[in-house]
Formats: C-alpha cells, structure tokens, sequence
C-alpha cells in the first residue's frame, strides 16, 4: 500500500491567517507554489490560497493586497488527508473536491501536500490520466 506521506512533498510552509494577501503572493513567489497552506495563530491549518485568489478574489475586485489578510480566504472546511492514508484514498478526496493540492496531516500538524505533479512522478498513468480528467472539468 503506497501512503500519502510517500509521495507527498515536504517542508510545506504555510502563511499565517493575519498576513497580507501580498505576502502570501511574494510567498508564492519566493517558493514557486500557486498556493499556499493558510495556518492559524495555534499553527493549525485554516485553509488555502492560490494565485487565483489572489487574482480573482483580490485584485479583480479592487482589494488592496496589503490590507486584505490571507486569513479572509480560509474555509472552516478544509479538505485534508492524514500522512498514512492510503494514496487511492488522497486520489479519490482530490477528484470528489475537485482539488489539484492535498495538504497532508499528521494529528493537527501539516507535514506536507500532495499535488498532481506528485501523483503524476508516482503512480501510473492511468491513475494520473484519471485524476487531471475528474479535476479539470
């Protein structure tokens, strides 16, 4: 059984709920990520932002991403899977959520994220072939 920390990348960082919408882009940047993992003042995950967010829920509505704090973008839903789920589990979160990365937990802490790359250097190509489908409709 293939696990969801065997091929989830490490050493994710998060941006804190109370920093800008700036930070979070010049993050993105810096890390060469299109999201980030949103984390609350007691380190728990809180939520995500993408670049998206950032362009569509910020600056396309006339937002000023040093005031708009990344924190407004989290979700009290946030879609997660454990470090030791099995992979055909985090595949089939990741397609019914229509989600492209799968932050990863242990307990209450974020030990890494799943994205299609990492499916797609991992597992079979019809797997991945299947994901990028169900997601990207």
């Amino acid at each position: 059984m293939t696990t969801a920390r065997e091929i989830m990348t490490t050493g994710t960082e998060c941006i804190g709920e109370n920093e800008s919408v700036a930070e979070a882009a010049r993050m993105m940047r810096d890390l060469d990520v299109g999201a980030l993992p949103i984390c609350g003042e007691d380190n728990r995950l809180k939520g995500m932002i993408t670049d998206r967010d950032i362009a569509v829920g910020c600056v396309a509505e006339d937002g000023d991403p040093s005031r708009m704090r990344s924190g407004d973008f989290g979700h009290d839903d946030v879609v997660t899977i454990g470090a030791d789920a099995d992979i055909g589990d985090a595949l089939r979160t990741m397609k019914e959520h229509r989600i492209r990365r799968l932050p990863v937990i242990e307990g209450h802490d974020l030990v890494g994220m799943i994205s299609q790359a990492d499916v797609a250097r991992s597992l079979a190509p019809d797997r991945v072939g299947d994901l990028v489908g169900a997601i990207s409709v």
